[in-house]
């Protein structure tokens, strides 16, 4: 194929080229450069506040284009122009923009981030690009404004779990001009809690996931995005939920892999043969300065716990393998005991001295089970 074949109009190729940010290509500023497609001409001194990484870099360019001019005086200085600009990998136009935002918005603009009106989008975008170039006191603004922003009474409520299997986990999807930008999942607000170590905005986020595998939805994306970033509490609580649904869910939910599938086998083998030995077992009760007979006591407490999960699978239909609901309705039932809101018909008469102590054993095995669920779903029988 000749030049004068691609010059004679029978194959025409167009490409487009780089288009110029319309509010962030600033013609007094020093610097241009290239993100995605897009050309941002800024201040280099403001992209170096609160040394961040562009400090480093503007050095290293610059030591880089000195030795480059005493060879040869035409070679244009990277950064000096559109045709030579910094190019910035990994990164989004959307979240490079959000960074300039911060940097260069006035007073008033920043208060709106700390209400309700917030921009969600633009504080996660601007969250995840100030880590990356490490805006340590901007990034950690960002994150606060975030955490103000989703620790609100129904913030979660529109959020959705995760974007569709075409859009990928990390940087939020590009926006067409003039589009609102798409609200963070999320699994993409877990990610970047878990990134950036902001535990405050993690712990409300779990709290989420946990709403949500109480209410039975999105149970395979919960186990996703526990077993990602070790979420265990979410991850227990997930693999249980899914559990109970039974075989005929796990295979009819294209989220769960494989191996998923696998754990969710080897955990529902592993409850059923506790939830057995469940009754023979009594928790470990502790017993008060006024017990009279310890062995009296711990006698009594053991027939109470066997009598009130027997007769709890005959009144209420629990599944073999539900170990959290026949605990927590002895828990139940225990303080309906202890509280005398039931009749006891002398069952307690042998732990009187104990019996809250005997409640407190119940409710510690509770959570003791609750907090290990994750460790029955493991990959062996």
């Amino acid at each position: 194929m000749t030049n004068s074949f691609l010059g004679d109009g029978m194959l025409s190729l167009s490409i487009p080229g780089p288009s110029r940010d319309p509010t962030y290509y600033i013609f007094d500023g020093n610097s241009v450069l290239l993100v995605e497609s897009t050309l941002f001409r800024v201040h280099r001194s403001t992209l170096t506040k609160d040394r961040s990484a562009f400090e480093t870099m503007f050095q290293l360019s610059s030591e880089t284009d000195s030795s480059r001019s005493e060879s040869s005086v035409t070679i244009a200085m990277e950064g000096e122009s559109d045709d030579n600009p910094i190019r910035l990998q990994g990164d989004t136009a959307d979240e490079f923009r959000a960074l300039l935002w911060a940097l260069y918005a006035l007073p008033h603009e920043l208060l709106i981030a700390m209400t309700p009106e917030a921009n969600s989008a633009q504080l996660v975008a601007l969250a995840r690009i100030t880590n990356k170039y490490q805006f340590r006191s901007l990034e950690q603004w960002a994150l606060g404004a975030l955490n103000s922003y989703y620790t609100r009474s129904g913030a979660f409520d529109d959020v959705p779990t995760t974007h569709p299997p075409s859009l990928p986990l990390g940087p939020l999807p590009a926006h067409g001009a003039g589009a609102p930008p798409p609200q963070p999942s999320l699994t993409q607000l877990t990610e970047l809690a878990a990134l950036c170590e902001r535990f405050d905005l993690l712990d409300a986020i779990v709290a989420r996931w946990k709403r949500l595998i109480g209410e039975g939805k999105d149970l395979a994306q919960a186990i996703c995005v526990g077993e990602r970033f070790n979420l265990r509490g979410v991850l227990g609580l997930a693999y249980h939920a899914m559990m109970l649904k039974g075989k005929t869910a796990w295979d009819a939910d294209a989220y769960l892999s494989r191996e998923q599938r696998v754990r969710l086998l080897c955990g529902y083998y592993a409850l059923n043969k506790l939830s057995d030995a469940l009754p023979a077992n009594p928790p470990v009760l502790t017993h008060t300065a006024r017990c009279t007979s310890q062995q009296r006591c711990v006698k009594a407490f053991a027939g109470v716990w066997k009598m009130i999960l027997e007769t709890g699978t005959q009144m209420i239909p629990f599944q073999r393998e539900d170990v959290l609901g026949r605990i927590l309705f002895a828990e139940g039932v225990m303080k309906a005991l202890v509280k005398d809101e039931i009749p006891s018909q002398g069952t307690m008469d042998g732990m009187q001295q104990c019996k809250e102590n005997a409640l407190f054993a119940v409710s510690m095995k509770f959570r003791e089970i609750k907090d290990s669920l994750a460790d029955y779903f493991t990959d062996e029988f």
